[in-house]
């Protein structure tokens, strides 16, 4: 069994509760929404939080994948809830919010992967908040073009999907997922005219010179923005923590992606896939989005 690392002091947290914290969990209850910051046990909820910013989970908080880092149930998700866009869409609006990214659980188990859901919640968001940015992190849909057509022709801003680790790593850590599956993902969203995003976790195991490769596969496709950061062990059930990467090993991964053609690399200990994601949209458009942001993973069910 291996020993229990100990968490160094830049990734020390200390969680605090203020008014905007209050009213964005009040928000998300009325709404009968998830949020993957409490579904995934999230370091950042208390800050994110704090500044009115949430991220919100559809289609569910059961997943019908069992990734070995994620925090979200595995399992049958129960049928979804067809009002949940229009919920969505309506908590954004109370939020007041100019940028909003929407993720959500897999859903292999539906004929369509869940893309109608996402379609129909980018067109409520954007009916409700003409003036709001929309940012979707999506599954791969199992590969299948129709499902992603689907997001793509709903036109989001930005179109996020997570390669999460390097090629080598993924029979143990994204068992039912593949490498080139999500490069391919990522690419075919790029042809289409979108502003592709991607993230991975350290410490699980990886390399130096494995991260400096993939980052030059996802330049070669074209990928604008790459996030990556310290994975955290969620429960004792989940992978452990291999090393704790040092903040200036992710300032040097930052360098390097960047002098390799990656418009905006965040990277940092503390980053996840929607951090910052406002102040990326404000770098990548060169003009501010002018209000709050929320990560909004849809929940169904």
């Amino acid at each position: 069994m291996q020993p229990k690392r100990t968490r160094p002091d830049w990734l020390k947290i200390r969680f605090a509760v203020n008014d905007n914290f209050r009213e964005l969990h009040r928000i998300v209850k009325d709404n009968a929404l998830h949020t993957v910051c409490e579904e995934a046990r999230c370091p950042n909820q208390s800050e994110c939080w704090g500044k009115g910013t949430a991220t919100l989970m559809i289609l569910g908080d059961v997943c019908t994948r069992s990734c070995g880092f994620c925090a979200v149930k595995t399992g049958r998700p129960p049928q979804y809830d067809r009002q949940e866009p229009y919920r969505v869409a309506l908590a954004v609006q109370k939020m007041n919010l100019r940028h909003v990214v929407i993720t959500s659980v897999n859903r292999d188990e539906l004929p369509d992967q869940g893309s109608e859901v996402w379609a129909a919640t980018i067109e409520q968001v954007r009916q409700l908040n003409p003036a709001t940015s929309v940012e979707v992190l999506i599954p791969d849909f199992k590969g299948v073009w129709e499902p992603l057509k689907h997001v793509i022709d709903a036109r989001p801003d930005i179109l996020a999907h997570n390669v999460e680790t390097v090629p080598r790593l993924y029979r143990r850590v994204r068992p039912q997922a593949k490498y080139e599956r999500s490069l391919r993902v990522l690419e075919q969203s790029k042809l289409h005219g979108m502003t592709t995003k991607t993230g991975i976790m350290a410490g699980l195991g990886e390399t130096y010179d494995e991260v400096l490769a993939l980052m030059q596969d996802l330049a070669a496709i074209g990928v604008d923005i790459f996030t990556i950061g310290q994975y955290l062990q969620p429960t004792k059930r989940h992978l452990p923590v291999e090393r704790f990467v040092h903040p200036d090993e992710f300032a040097e991964y930052k360098r390097a992606g960047e002098e390799m053609g990656l418009k905006h690399v965040e990277s940092g200990p503390l980053v996840r896939s929607s951090y910052h994601a406002q102040e990326q949209v404000e770098k990548m458009s060169g003009a501010p989005c002018g209000g709050p942001i929320a990560n909004v993973r849809l929940g169904v069910g």
